[in-house]
Parts: structure tokens; C-alpha cells; sequence
């Protein structure tokens, strides 16, 4: 629960029942011995009342705890700091449109803590300081750095980073952080900027301003200009973990540096500092077998790889997930992000180093060779945006409108 986004609160569940009268029956089967030492003369307690989906006045969250008489607190109440707290849930379902009278269902139990939903709030992209169309969601950000299982003094990468969301969720756990991203202007927090009300990005509007604001600056190593088909890493297990979400080419393009044709380059090789590399379109099956690859040699034993794969679900199966003989697929998670289309949270971890075939196993094994489809993912999401918009229109009008 100390790092949990997911999880509200943990409880130690006494009884349970769809009317308070079964509440009660579960309640009294509950071991007494089992109660005991939460409800001794010495100690403090109190109880709170939780509703979902329904508001209670005061008056009547006083009567739910008075009618829990007949369970045997001996200790005395403390509203301001008692050692043990207990919950009375109330659960009326989730159409907010048709709230019941009464409850679908009840629990109580012991209060064992808190989850860290905090943090979506106090990390949220409406008030961090450097944002992209691009930005992590927090909620998001911390969720994949506990799939990765980032702790303190990993050291973190991301090779899509942008704006670096998820460089600020690993740094709050006390991992070291450090990114690439093909875009010169994101990188160096230049240009235009996302903000509705702003034109230009400020003098201090980047990553590290961004680790900043939260107090993690200390984990911040650094971010750089750098190609993600063309890595500049030694090849050595670095990372404890790669954390990413590459481009899909709807809000951001999918380039890499090169060209189909023939350009000339300077003599000694050097090109001047205003030089702007030539770049071609970098198909999502590359950016996989990229990733997948560059994972398998530059993560630690043990490193997880978390990535988002998006998909066109019509088309959907599993088998499309791309492979590597070096990683093992821990999980495979769906976000929906319309009716036809969605992302999947991938999450992998290194299980041997690579040799010198498994770089060309893809091309051996059908199995392990990133699904081909992904690079019509762009057409696919706007072909259902357009047909989605005809629909719209073709419906009939009211009253001339």
C-alpha cells in the first residue's frame, strides 16, 4: 500500500451482508478472539462511515455506528488520534442516475491503511511545469513504475521520454532517471508550447525543472538528443528498468534519422552544431523489435522492460505481442481508448543474456516477430474516427438543427 495508486484503503474484513441484519449475523460468526485486541479497555478507537455512489447526512452516519452496539468495544472513542479505527462501507452501486434506498452491499472491518491515490493528485499534469500533447497521465506514470518494480537507487531509462512523466514517477520512488527522445525541441524545452493560454515554452520549462518541482532533482541524471533506432549505449546491462511509451503516430510522428536517398555528407564526417539530421518514418514493428532488442542487452538480470502497445481490437489477439528470447512476458494489461481501438501495458523481464542468434530469432520464429499490422495502426484509428464522425452525421436532425 506505501505505493499503491490503484488500492483507495486496505481493511481486515469482520463481516459482511446485503441488509445491516445480515451484517450483523456475519459479525457475531466473527472469532472473538479474533476482536479482542482491538477492543480492550486501554485502547482508542473510532469508526467511520464510508458510502459509494450515495451521500449520507450526518445525522444518519451516527445512527449506522449507534446501531453497531452490540459489538464489544470496551476502549474509548478518540476521533483525533486513535490507535485502532474501524469502517462501515456501504456500497450502492455505480449508477449515479439510479441510487437505491438501500445499500446493494455492507461491510465492516479494521482499517489497515492507506493506498497512495495522493499522488495522482499532487502529481497532476494540469499544474506540472513543463507538459507536451503527449504528457503521462500520473496515474498512469505510477502504475508502470510499480510494474517495473523500480525502488530506490535503480537506475531508470526511458527512450521515448518527452516530457519526462515517467521520469517523475520513478524519481519519486528514489530511482536515478535518465531519457532520450529523437525531438530537439522537446528535449531542450524550446518551441511552442501545449499550454492553451501560452504560445511560447519559458526560459525553464523541461525535465529537469519538472523532477524539480516535486523535490527529486537529486535523481536526476540526464536527458539527450538521441535516435531510439540508432542507440548510443555501450553495449552493457546498465538499466534496472526501461520504462516507455513510444509514438504512435496520432499526436506524435513515429521518425527516425536516415533517408532513402543518396545524400551527400561532409568530407571528415562532421557535421556543423546547426545541422539538422534528415529523418524517415520509424514503423511501430521496427519500434518494437528495437526496443525488445535494445532491452535484452542493456537491462540487468532480473530488469523489467514496461511498455504501452497500442492495437486496433477488431483485430486483437495475443499472439501479436512481440517476443524475445531474452525476456519472458510478466503481464498484459488493456487500456480502451475508443470502441475500435486501445493499448495494452506490456510488462517484461530479462531472464537470460543475449547471444548472438537471438537477435535474429524474430526473423527465424513467426512467434516472436512483432505483428505487421501495428504499422497501419495510424489509418486503422483514424478510419474509425471518420467512421464514427459519418455516423454522427447521417443521423437525422430535430427541429431543423
Amino acid at each position: 500500500m506505501a505505493r499503491s495508486v490503484c488500492a483507495k484503503s486496505a481493511f481486515e474484513l469482520w463481516g459482511h451482508g446485503q441488509t445491516h441484519s445480515e451484517l450483523k449475523t456475519s459479525l457475531l460468526k466473527y472469532p472473538l478472539e479474533n476482536m479482542l485486541p482491538f477492543m480492550h479497555k486501554d485502547s482508542t478507537y473510532k469508526i467511520n462511515v464510508y458510502t459509494f455512489n450515495k451521500t449520507l447526512e450526518f445525522a444518519d452516519r451516527i445512527k449506522r455506528i449507534d446501531a453497531l452496539e452490540y459489538l464489544p468495544f470496551e476502549g474509548a472513542v478518540s476521533l483525533k488520534s486513535p490507535e485502532h479505527i474501524f469502517c462501515l462501507l456501504e456500497d450502492y452501486g455505480t449508477d449515479p442516475n439510479n441510487i437505491p434506498e438501500h445499500p446493494n452491499y455492507i461491510y465492516f472491518g479494521r482499517w489497515i491503511a492507506d493506498g497512495q491515490r495522493e499522488l495522482i493528485r499532487s502529481h497532476s499534469v494540469k499544474n506540472r511545469h513543463f507538459i507536451g500533447n503527449t504528457s503521462m497521465d500520473a496515474g498512469l506514470s505510477f502504475i508502470m513504475a510499480n510494474h517495473s518494480k523500480v525502488k530506490e537507487n535503480d537506475l531508470v531509462f526511458d527512450p521515448f521520454v518527452g516530457t519526462g512523466s515517467l521520469l517523475v514517477a520513478c524519481s519519486q520512488f528514489g530511482a536515478y532517471v535518465c531519457g532520450t527522445d529523437i525531438d530537439f525541441n522537446t528535449i531542450h524545452g524550446k518551441g511552442r508550447s501545449s499550454r492553451k493560454s501560452q504560445k511560447w515554452r519559458g526560459p525553464d520549462e523541461n525535465i529537469r525543472a519538472n523532477l524539480r518541482q516535486y523535490g527529486t532533482e537529486k535523481m536526476y541524471v540526464d536527458v539527450m538528443v538521441s535516435d531510439a533506432s540508432k542507440p548510443v549505449w555501450r553495449e552493457a546491462a546498465l538499466f534496472d528498468a526501461i520504462i516507455t511509451d513510444p509514438p504512435y503516430g496520432i499526436r506524435e510522428s513515429t521518425r527516425r534519422t536516415g533517408s532513402h536517398k543518396d545524400i551527400t555528407k561532409p568530407h571528415d564526417g562532421i557535421y556543423v552544431e546547426s545541422h539538422v539530421p534528415v529523418t524517415q518514418a520509424y514503423h511501430l514493428s521496427d519500434i518494437f523489435t528495437d526496443l525488445l532488442h535494445f532491452s535484452a542487452l542493456h537491462l540487468v538480470m532480473g530488469g523489467r522492460l514496461v511498455y504501452w502497445l497500442p492495437v486496433y481490437r477488431p483485430e486483437y489477439r495475443e499472439e501479436m505481442v512481440p517476443l524475445h528470447p531474452c525476456l519472458r512476458l510478466i503481464s498484459n494489461c488493456e487500456q480502451t481508448l475508443s470502441s475500435h481501438t486501445a493499448r495494452r501495458l506490456i510488462t517484461m523481464e530479462k531472464i537470460k543474456e543475449p547471444e548472438e542468434l537471438d537477435s535474429l530469432a524474430h526473423l527465424e520464429d513467426l512467434h516472436l516477430s512483432p505483428y505487421q499490422g501495428h504499422n497501419a495502426f495510424r489509418e486503422k484509428y483514424f478510419s474509425g474516427l471518420n467512421k464514427r464522425c459519418g455516423k454522427e452525421e447521417d443521423r437525422p436532425h430535430v427541429n431543423g438543427e
